[in-house]
């Protein structure tokens, strides 16, 4: 668990309304989940969070948030944001 701070790129700010997850979730997966390498030498992790709602005009019970960033020496820098639902 780390304490840097978190910084996500203009383009996973922008993915965040179009996948459907917010910034508290992405903060939340990176700060409570284990790190795993990801290509090009950055790291990712997932998060299940209850859903029960729908999205794209089908049900799911469940939305996995899964960042992909850069641990940089002063901070996190996210450069993308995948969701999945099921």
């Amino acid at each position: 668990m780390t304490k840097k701070s978190i910084r996500l790129s203009n383009h996973a700010r922008e993915q965040l309304q179009f996948r459907g997850a917010s910034e508290a979730q992405v903060i939340e997966t990176i700060r409570g989940e284990p790190w795993q390498p990801a290509a090009l030498g950055r790291q990712e992790c997932r998060r299940n969070f209850p859903f029960n709602a729908e999205w794209n005009s089908k049900r799911y019970n469940t939305k996995q948030v899964r960042p992909v960033f850069v641990d940089e020496s002063d901070e996190i820098v996210v450069v993308t944001v995948y969701v999945y639902f099921f």
